[in-house]
């Protein structure tokens, strides 16, 4: 640095530089198991804006989702798609995406690249009664979880969790902040380093501790308390509970366990990192 730059200088230049680099997150759906009243099932939306541009992630695509995603982006402007795990209320919706890319008036759009757990390509194209071969290939380009991804400002890391189907949880960090996001687990090592230090643990209770709940499969809101104070996450937003529980009350158990800044998961809220 010239010694002819003043400090106060420098320390402007910081803070507008920060300025054009943000990171939020939009929940588009966040119904546990199958949409509800109030909310499609799961789909989260992560844009991170540089002085260029903004760039723009969809996490899950469940029952109803692209409808209500059409409120916050342009579905013709996402980057990629990534899709947690291959049960329908969280990527059944691709089918109607696929739609909306291959027909839209101004004409085919470019492939655009769409993660999941293997076997994502088959499913979707079974979804919609397509042959397996092209499927949806034309339209998106599927890839499979096999170790970090970068694209853009984002750097997604993937782990595998605790789910009756291979399930991902996703470590998305852009600009030095870092979205914890769980999918649909039960109590698994794996959160721990999903959640390490996270600006926001998205963090799945579905289950109530007062039931006789299977394994592998969901966590309670007080799992979800517990593992956002071990892993020292920063916020813990509860999501995924499903319609039939009252979410005060699995709100209230992730309450007894985490002391920090707490809150369920609402159709339409935004997060700033």
């Amino acid at each position: 640095m010239s010694d002819d730059v003043a400090p106060e200088t420098t320390l402007l230049k910081t803070a507008a530089e920060a300025a054009e680099h943000t990171v939020k997150v939009t929940v588009v759906g966040c119904s546990g198991s199958y949409p509800g009243p109030d909310s499609p099932a799961s789909c989260y939306l992560v844009q991170a804006t540089d002085a260029l541009r903004t760039w723009s992630l969809v996490l899950d695509m469940g029952n109803g989702a692209l409808g209500t995603l059409q409120r916050y982006v342009d579905p013709l402007k996402v980057d990629a798609v990534l899709i947690s795990h291959l049960h329908a209320d969280h990527c059944v919706d691709m089918t109607s995406y696929y739609v909306l890319r291959k027909y839209h008036p101004s004409g085919t759009q470019p492939r655009i690249p769409v993660w999941g757990p293997k076997g994502t390509a088959k499913r979707l194209a079974k979804a919609y009664d397509l042959p397996r071969k092209p499927g949806m290939r034309e339209e998106f380009s599927f890839r499979v979880y096999a170790k970090p991804i970068a694209l853009g400002p984002f750097t997604i890391e993937p782990y595998e969790v605790d789910h009756p189907v291979p399930a991902y949880g996703l470590r998305v960090s852009a600009f030095g902040k870092v979205l914890a996001y769980s999918g649909d687990t039960g109590p698994t090592d794996a959160l721990m380093d999903i959640a390490a230090d996270a600006d926001l643990f998205l963090c799945e209770a579905s289950f109530r501790e007062c039931d006789d709940n299977p394994p592998s499969l969901h966590l309670t809101g007080k799992e979800a308390g517990d593992v956002a104070t071990a892993a020292r996450a920063k916020r813990l937003v509860v999501t995924h509970v499903p319609p039939w529980h009252d979410a005060q009350e699995i709100l209230a158990e992730a309450k007894d366990a985490y002391d920090g800044p707490l809150q369920l998961a609402a159709q339409g809220d935004v997060y700033e990192l």
